[in-house]
Parts: structure tokens; C-alpha cells; sequence
């Protein structure tokens, strides 16, 4: 055999599947393929290496001693082989100067990172950002860069950020706010927002008040419908700090003393290997992290 034969790495890999089946016919159905072309793979490598891999007892077979060797020793490598290759996976046409940042989180989206991305483009000589925002769980076959989420799970290889500890906050217009203290939730009525239904509970716990100790006003569905009805009329709402830092900044609404409470969320910005531009990705949320602390209004307001 020619010494300078090219090493069969197909046939290793069926060879490491049949290995850790402990079948020919289960590593067939492991890689989607024939039983018969996997034991070609494995007559490959064992003409290859010059040595039998496998002992046939009848219908049963077993790793030889050899076999068994080579498997431990080429599993940990090819499977660094492939895992890299699937972090590393590039899906469509690459625009290097532009990311999909997909998001779950509408209001925050709306509130914060949309008006400020001008400053992430200009900090990066023009780089076009566009966004989508999805409740769905992402998977995969997805186009995205970077995912922003708060309760989404990112399974597939990527660089993360934490972004932010969420914090609650009672707000209200600041002709109804401003001069009182926390008795105030008793006196006028309070937003339910039904797309986050633990918000006010998780609030009212750490106010040591009950349901029965407040108002309860009209529902809806988003913070960002119910926003523009807290700042125009008399009523109050507990939202994350982070959506409402800008209006309290403007002076469209204030902060009711005191009512400051964590919700124990945290929002995490993912990177995502396959993205066809990691590093505009990845600065992009270096970006946001800096973007989050800025606008955090701290315990004075």
C-alpha cells in the first residue's frame, strides 16, 4: 500500500459511530445511511490501518483490542473537528458590514435599543443593523446575528453577555407622583400588563403589599401600549426600570419613592457562531451591555 494514501476520514467517522453504537446497523441509522456502505467505510479503515477493528462472533461483534484503542483515540479529535466546523458555519450570503439582531423583547426594543442604534452605527463607520422581534423559540435554520432575550434558551454554539438585572419600578405622571410616597399605589389605580403577569406579584411581595391593597386598573396587552396611557392618564403601572428610564429622564413620568424591586430577570445578548459576521456581532453586543449600564437610573431617581 502507497505510504502517502490519503487518510479515509469518512470511514473513521462510520468506524467512531459504529463504536459508540456498539452496532453496524444502529451507526447506519445514526448517520443516515446504508448498513451496507457503513461496512464499507469499515473495510476502508481496516485495509487502511492493516488490522482487523472488529471481531465477528456469529451475529454478535465486538472492538478488537486495536479497534477499541483507535476509537478512544480519534473520538475526542473528530469530535472537536466537527463541533468547530459547526461553530464556524457560514449560511448565505455574507454583508460584512451588516447583523439581524432578533429580539423577544418588543418594549425594550422600542423604548431603548431602537432609538440609540444610531450611535452603534456611527461607532462602527455605517454598519446597518436591522431587527426583528420574535416570541417563538429560535432554532438553527434561523437568520439571525444576535438574539436579546430575557427567558428565550440559546442551544446552539455562541458567544453570550449579560446584559442587565432587571428592576422594578412604579411610575406614574408626574403631577400624580411627584411629593408622594409608596401610599400612593392605594389611591390610584394600577395597569395590569398581561403579557408579563409576574411583575406585578413579584412587586407587590417585595413592597410587603397585596393584591387587595391596591387599585386595580385596566388591563392590557404590551408595556408600550400601556406606556403612553400612564404618562397622559391618572393611573400608575410597574414596569421593568430599563423601558421607562428615558420618560422619567424627559420628565414624563416619575418614579414613586421607594419602589424600586428586582424581578430576578436577566437579559442576555447572544453571538451566534454561524452569524456571517461574528465581530460586528460580537461588538455589537459589547455595545449593548455599555448601552444597558448607561441607562440605568440608579437608586437617586
Amino acid at each position: 500500500m502507497a505510504a502517502d494514501q490519503e487518510v479515509p476520514l469518512n470511514a473513521i467517522r462510520a468506524f467512531v459511530t459504529i463504536a459508540r453504537e456498539k452496532s453496524v446497523t444502529r451507526a447506519a441509522s445514526a448517520l443516515g445511511t446504508t448498513q451496507s456502505s457503513v461496512s464499507r467505510y469499515l473495510a476502508v479503515l481496516e485495509e487502511y490501518l492493516g488490522v482487523d477493528l472488529i471481531e465477528r462472533r456469529g451475529r454478535s461483534s465486538e472492538l478488537t483490542d486495536f479497534g477499541r484503542l483507535f476509537a478512544n483515540t480519534v473520538a475526542e479529535p473528530l469530535d472537536t473537528i466537527c463541533f468547530t466546523a459547526q461553530r464556524m458555519r457560514r449560511r448565505g450570503p455574507i454583508d460584512y458590514n451588516r447583523i439581524v439582531v432578533r429580539t423577544s423583547l418588543a418594549t425594550f426594543a422600542y423604548t431603548l435599543l431602537i432609538p440609540n442604534l444610531q450611535s452603534f452605527t456611527s461607532e462602527m463607520g455605517g454598519a446597518v443593523v436591522d431587527v426583528i422581534s420574535s416570541l417563538s423559540l429560535p432554532s438553527p435554520s434561523d437568520s439571525f446575528d444576535v438574539l436579546i432575550t430575557r427567558d428565550l434558551a440559546l442551544i446552539e454554539p455562541s458567544d453570550s453577555w449579560e446584559i442587565h438585572n432587571e428592576q422594578l419600578v412604579c411610575v406614574g405622571a408626574p403631577n400624580h407622583v411627584a411629593g408622594k410616597e409608596l401610599s400612593v399605589v392605594k389611591s390610584i389605580p394600577m395597569l395590569t400588563v398581561t403579557s408579563r403577569p409576574d411583575i406585578l406579584p413579584t412587586w407587590l411581595r417585595a413592597m410587603d403589599l397585596s393584591s387587595s391593597g391596591i387599585i386595580s386598573g385596566a388591563r392590557v396587552d404590551h408595556h408600550y401600549l400601556a406606556l403612553p396611557a400612564v404618562t397622559t392618564g391618572k393611573c400608575l403601572m410597574v414596569a421593568p426600570e430599563i423601558i421607562v428610564s428615558d420618560l422619567v429622564r424627559d420628565g414624563l413620568l416619575k418614579i414613586v419613592p421607594g419602589s424600586r424591586a428586582p424581578s430576578g430577570m436577566q437579559y442576555r445578548a447572544y453571538a451566534v457562531d454561524r452569524s456571517g459576521n461574528p465581530e460586528l456581532a460580537r461588538a455589537f453586543c459589547r455595545w449593548l451591555m455599555r448601552l444597558c449600564k448607561k441607562a440605568a437610573i440608579g437608586d437617586s431617581a
